[in-house]
């Protein structure tokens, strides 16, 4: 059995009261055929239920059934549409009530985006982001974080479409829950399930240092971004508490380290605040970080939140910094939001049973 299926046997048969998928597939007198079938038809086929596996007698479907094991591990409560048809937002329920958010980008020309969450609430605190505002509760599974993924690829078939991209920037740190997201890699790659290559998943870090070293060990293609947001440390730590464990200058030598030794483009994620970090200061000051590496910048316009005094930097001055970068030849592409109308948007998640911050 591969690794990825031994992942999700593993979470899928203790909801049936089984310690192993061995012990699983005893108590059933299943032969690994049809373990095949049933994890193919999850994964692959993306089968709604085990009702709809046809090829398992039925008699098995029933005892499956009756025993709680389900496809899904997470339950849609409200999925939300923009006014322009691109972008949907779903709010699941976990097991435990705990809920989570994840959005589905259908771009132009038949590209789509699937943005997971990979925890429950986030403890990074950033002072841009709705979901650290809020505080943490806890990691995902990895099937948790696939199925979010899983759900929105059953959606698109049914329009005879197919997610393209995959990016860990839903709620949460990828890096703080660094094993199940990486199970949830081999997930969602896996060529005998859900198949999407490596180079069409993304994963982003508010800049923890070990677990950049450590994904640069691990052979695979998958994108890393980089939330940066400040070249300095006085600004970084004003809006992004993590930067006083992991400042600056150590951040970028761990990416430093991950580029020669990945020869892997990495992408800084740059969200535009007026008057914190757009001023042509700081645009030289990014130019510094930049130069001479495999680095391409995304400046993302600010989508408000409801608890941070902060305010979006004007269309005209983030063309301004883009242009300062572009003069010092660092690649920079400005991100269009997507998905505001239903607070979507990059750095808008929180589900709702996430508290508000409290006014000081």
């Amino acid at each position: 059995m591969s690794r990825a299926r031994e992942i999700w046997f593993e979470e899928k048969v203790r909801t049936a009261g089984y310690e192993s998928p061995e012990a699983f597939a005893l108590a059933h007198e299943l032969k690994p055929y049809r373990l095949d079938q049933l994890y193919r038809a999850a994964t692959k086929e993306l089968a709604p239920n085990l009702d709809a596996i046809t090829v398992l007698p039925l008699a098995l479907r029933e005892t499956l059934s009756a025993e709680g094991l389900r496809l899904e591990s997470i339950a849609p409560v409200t999925i939300q549409r923009s006014n322009d048809g691109q972008t949907s937002k779903g709010l699941f329920r976990l097991h435990d009530g705990n809920e989570v958010e994840a959005v589905l980008m259908e771009h132009w020309g038949n590209r789509t985006t699937v943005c997971i969450s990979s925890q429950a609430g986030c403890a990074y605190a950033c002072a841009f982001c709705s979901t650290g505002q809020a505080g943490y509760t806890r990691n995902l599974s990895a099937v948790e974080i696939f199925d979010q993924a899983r759900f929105f690829a059953r959606e698109l078939a049914t329009r005879g479409k197919k997610i393209t991209n995959v990016v860990f920037m839903g709620q949460g740190e990828p890096f703080a829950n660094y094993a199940a997201v990486m199970d949830a890699v081999r997930l969602l790659n896996d060529p005998e399930g859900f198949g999407l290559g490596h180079r069409h998943i993304t994963i982003s870090t508010v800049g923890l240092v070990p677990q950049i070293d450590a994904f640069g060990d691990e052979g695979v293609q998958v994108n890393l971004a980089i939330s940066l947001h400040a070249p300095t440390d006085e600004q970084r730590s004003a809006i992004m508490p993590v930067n006083r464990r992991y400042p600056v200058t150590d951040l970028m030598d761990a990416c430093a380290r991950y580029a020669a030794k990945t020869k892997r483009k990495i992408f800084f994620e740059y969200v535009m605040l007026e008057g914190v970090n757009d001023d042509d200061a700081s645009a030289r000051a990014l130019v510094k970080l930049m130069r001479g590496h495999l680095y391409h910048v995304n400046l993302i316009p600010y989508n408000a939140t409801p608890d941070a005094p902060l305010r979006g930097t004007a269309e005209t001055r983030i063309r301004a910094f883009q242009k300062i970068l572009d003069a010092a030849g660092v690649a920079t592409t400005v991100r269009t939001p997507m998905g505001r109308d239903i607070a979507a948007a990059c750095g808008q998640l929180r589900a709702q049973t996430q508290p508000r911050a409290k006014a000081s």
